[in-house]
């Protein structure tokens, strides 16, 4: 229904990446568009700032499905100014003896000499097992990882498949499901095509998830079974990335290309959003009412209720929206270390579940001419002590890198939420429409694709496939 008094044709909460996008593909589709921040700046977690002369982002990324992905669609159809990428590296873990690439296919993951002889034996049954389930659909989707490692494994190999876990979902290998780690990890991406199901109707509510296991046995399987046995050597490139100059340039990107029929107002916190009837109308902030056609909450939605009257049911399935904390630990070191002389990421070191990236070797202006800058992710337990969970990470920091102590200049925190929903097994994803008509949701408690700015970006391409299926757009 339209509103002839409206102000606006859409009304946009919250300025973070999913909702800055929002608003620029929908003010390229003719929408007059108003995006309300709570905080003094936009980007959320999209963002860079200056710590003494070292210029950190907020927490580690890397930017996935880059080629063809559902950044790469937004960029190419909206964007006026493109970020400029350059190529992300390789995982590692790290040992006593350095670094060791993870394996992207079973042939490399038999020789990876980080774990024990035996177990690596063991898990490649258990990952053969598993993808020959899943590509004829057999694979309970919903299973612990956990639950589907052989018996037997050595303290190190569930600390590693443990520490996976943690990168891909947040949560531990009894909280993450077998697909997701087949799935998230380059065993799966790198054999089956992200787009095999750009063909597939999706009905409304559909996730993309559940497609795995219903499609994949059914769409092309002559096709896949020969992408399966490509695991063996596998040689499939995966396209991910890192925006030179930091996430600032993403951001700048997305700030640039944005049309002036999009208004931006920072520091306007919404109380509640406005309705009248079963419809959306607008939203009210502490000093003002804006009125709309179309309201688009990017906010998190676990919080959802705290501002619309929302039917009982649904606010019980946000409530079981699962959340990951995270703690990051940015190292300013007064000179490059050996330690880190790669690009990519490294994601454990045994005893302990990390994400280190060392964004200067990127682009060196991110550090001081000369100094390097390596930022360190790790899960926390919001029940503990932050001062105990710093002290900790920090430990674990140490003893992997031994000397890095003697060359720190700066050392920085920060504490987030990484993404709003983590992809675990009794998690609840909203989708893109909301009981309230005219209310549509982005962000990445809606889509439980990827992860980080590559999650945001689905999401914000599912709400664009809503607004056209109600003849919004």
């Amino acid at each position: 229904m339209k509103y002839a008094m409206a102000e606006y044709d859409v009304i946009i909460v919250g300025g973070g990446i999913s909702g800055l996008l929002s608003a620029l593909t929908l003010s390229k589709h003719g929408k007059k568009v108003l995006l309300l921040e709570k905080d003094n700046a936009v980007g959320g977690n999209c963002n860079s700032y200056m710590v003494d002369g070292f210029q950190v982002d907020t927490g580690p990324h890397a930017i996935t499905h880059l080629r063809e992905g559902p950044l790469r669609r937004l960029m190419d159809e909206y964007f006026t100014y493109m970020p400029f990428f350059v190529d992300y590296g390789h995982y590692y873990v790290r040992t006593e003896k350095g670094l060791t690439k993870i394996p992207s296919n079973i042939k490399d993951f038999v020789t990876f000499d980080v774990l024990p002889r035996k177990d690596r034996l063991m898990l490649s049954q258990a990952l053969t097992k598993a993808l020959t389930q899943m590509i004829f659909g057999m694979l309970d989707g919903e299973q612990p990882v956990y639950n589907y490692l052989p018996k037997g494994l050595s303290d190190d190999t569930y600390d590693f498949v443990n520490a996976i876990a943690y990168f891909l979902s947040g949560k531990s290998m009894k909280d993450t499901s077998v697909n997701r780690v087949l799935y998230g990890s380059s065993f799966v991406r790198d054999s089956v095509s992200e787009d095999i199901f750009e063909d597939v109707e999706m009905a409304p509510g559909t996730s993309y998830a559940s497609l795995i296991t219903d499609k994949l046995s059914k769409y092309q399987l002559k096709g896949h079974l020969t992408s399966f046995s490509r695991l063996a050597t596998n040689k499939v490139a995966y396209a991910q990335a890192y925006p030179r100059g930091g996430l600032r340039s993403l951001l700048n990107a997305v700030l640039y290309s944005m049309p002036e029929t999009v208004q931006i107002k920072t520091g306007s916190k919404v109380c509640s959003i406005l309705t009248e009837g079963e419809n959306a109308i607008g939203v009210a902030t502490d000093t003002d009412s804006y009125s709309s056609n179309i309201v688009v909450y990017t906010g998190f939605v676990k919080s959802l209720p705290r501002i619309v009257q929302l039917p009982s049911d649904y606010v019980k399935k946000l409530s079981t929206i699962d959340q990951t904390l995270s703690l990051t630990i940015w190292l300013g070191l007064k000179e490059k270390m050996k330690e880190f002389d790669y690009t990519g990421s490294e994601v454990w070191f045994r005893g302990g579940a990390y994400w280190a990236m060392p964004i200067s070797n990127y682009d060196a202006s991110i550090a001081p001419k000369g100094k390097q800058l390596v930022g360190f992710t790790f899960v926390i337990d919001e029940k503990n002590d932050l001062e105990s969970e710093k002290k900790k990470a920090m430990e674990l920091i140490m003893k992997a890198v031994p000397g890095i102590e003697k060359m720190i200049e700066m050392t920085h925190y920060q504490v987030t939420i990484p993404e709003k929903a983590a992809v675990t097994i009794n998690g609840y994803f909203a989708g893109t429409r909301s009981p309230v008509r005219n209310l549509y949701l982005a962000g990445t408690d809606t889509d439980s694709r990827s992860m980080g700015v590559t999650r945001a970006a689905y999401s914000v391409l599912e709400m664009l496939k809503a607004m056209k299926e109600d003849k919004i757009l």
